[in-house]
């Protein structure tokens, strides 16, 4: 499980919408300077996502805006969701290509397939996106709420100790 806290800014009958702040841990790693995803991550660094998350076993009515909530999400639904939203269009793209260039000749035809098989692609990972919407295994859960009180001593317990 990949855990994360961010912000309650919404409430659903089955769900919040959390706003998490994305963090680069591109300063701790020794190939900043020639690396590009800590180019990228310049860009993006603490730019703000929203996204629908599950409450599990909880009850919507603990919940209120700006609560600051911890969430999981399975690493079965990131890897598998990485593979479907890239690869999928991408194999049925060149399906798309293969299938037109054994009926019609030219790279106009291939293009025109590569470019059907591509849609196609899109539109199988969107019905997998609708499928999967409220399937607690492939969706971001609620782990906890933090009270105030309890934000303080996660505060103090993750504080160096000095002397």
């Amino acid at each position: 499980m990949i855990t994360e806290t961010g912000r309650v800014v919404g409430i659903e009958d089955k769900a919040l919408w959390v706003e998490t702040i994305r963090r680069s841990t591109c300063g701790s790693c020794a190939a900043q300077k020639g690396c590009g995803q800590g180019l990228m991550n310049k860009f993006t660094d603490g730019r703000r996502n929203q996204l629908r998350v599950l409450l599990g076993s909880l009850s919507v009515d603990t919940f209120h805006l700006n609560d600051e909530v911890e969430i999981s999400i399975p690493e079965r639904a990131l890897i598998g969701g990485a593979m479907m939203v890239y690869l999928l269009p991408l194999i049925t793209m060149i399906a798309g290509m293969g299938l037109v260039s054994n009926y019609a000749s030219g790279d106009v035809a291939a293009a025109l397939g590569a470019l059907g098989g591509f849609l196609l692609g899109m539109a199988l990972v969107r019905l997998h996106a609708m499928y999967i919407q409220n399937k607690p295994a492939y969706q971001a859960t609620v782990v906890a709420k933090f009270t105030p009180a309890a934000t303080n001593s996660v505060a103090i317990t993750v504080s160096p100790h000095s002397g």
